[in-house]
């Protein structure tokens, strides 16, 4: 962790493992604070420009937010034929909620996010993040816990897309990880419905978590379908995954990938089409392998917990 005084960091260590970290040079720190919940900061990076970076991890990077966004939510979006009601757990900066709402289908957007100060920080300081999501009229901005919003709120939804920290120690993310929670979600899909999650880092010498959420989203879905995507800000493949009962991205080829984002008008994305579609979902042979090995089922009792 880096001590200086943030009027002062010179560079931010971001350590990704015990024995990795990357080092971003710190033009400015614009944010320093803390919420109930969790350390925030948003700095100007040399290399990515402004960053969301919540307990010394980073979240997203100006440079390259929108490969993450855009991998986390369209091919959910694209597999589901007419996505109206869109459930978001997390999502503080409000990227997640610009992509599910480019969907002309979309009636409403409900987003529960628990530390509304990251919310407020990163309407002040990183706007384009949502580019005015949050005043949309579809949108539904709850401050709240997700599991408990899940568990209670008694609504169906077409596509939920999970979208939270790493579960660190000591993070209230860490049950929003398990089967119980899968579970709870799988409750509130519609029929016919799909659920994305973002799985932890894919990088080849650190699978376990992401193998773990994958193998606990097979013990709760009929169709799970993992996937990949470079976020150079993260300095590796990230994982994602994909949970329904009866969809399945990965069976979709680069022409009807580009057929559905043509007829949905959805011209401006700037990383996912086709090719990048089909690109995500052929795993390396490595990452099948752990994957189909199996991995163990992460429970309420037995929560995940990364470094």
């Amino acid at each position: 962790m880096n001590t200086f005084p943030f009027e002062r960091r010179l560079w931010f260590y971001d350590d990704l493992t015990p024995d990795l970290a990357m080092l971003h040079r710190v033009d400015e720190s614009l944010y320093a604070g803390k919420s109930p919940y969790q350390v925030i900061e948003v700095l100007r990076t040399r290399a990515f420009g402004l960053c969301l970076i919540l307990d010394d991890k980073i979240q997203s990077s100006e440079a390259d937010e929108f490969i993450y966004h855009e991998a986390l939510v369209q091919p959910a979006m694209l597999t589901h034929p007419a996505p109206r009601r869109v459930l978001i757990a997390g999502g503080g900066e409000g990227a997640t909620l610009r992509e599910v709402l480019r969907h002309r289908s979309v009636e409403k957007a409900t987003m529960v996010d628990l530390d509304e100060q990251v919310v407020s920080v990163c309407k002040q300081y990183l706007p384009s993040w949502s580019a005015g999501a949050f005043d949309d009229p579809r949108t539904e901005f709850i401050v709240g816990d997700a599991r408990a919003f899940v568990e209670t709120c008694g609504r169906v939804f077409d596509v939920i897309v999970i979208d939270l920290p790493d579960p660190i120690e000591a993070s209230p993310a860490r049950l929003l990880y398990t089967r119980e929670f899968y579970a709870a979600v799988r409750k509130c899909l519609a029929p016919g419905g799909i659920m994305t999650v973002q799985c932890e880092s894919s990088r080849w010498f650190d699978l376990d978590e992401h193998v773990a959420i994958v193998r606990t989203l097979k013990d709760v879905f009929r169709f799970v379908a993992p996937y990949s995507a470079h976020i150079p800000s993260f300095t590796t493949m990230w994982g994602f995954a994909t949970a329904s009962d009866s969809l399945d991205p990965a069976t979709l080829n680069p022409a009807e990938v580009d057929g559905r984002i043509a007829r949905r008008g959805l011209d401006s994305l700037r990383s996912y089409d086709g090719t990048t579609h089909v690109g995500m979902f052929s795993l390396p042979r490595h990452i099948r392998a752990a994957i189909d090995s199996g991995g163990r089922v992460i429970t309420d009792s037995s929560p995940l917990s990364v470094y």
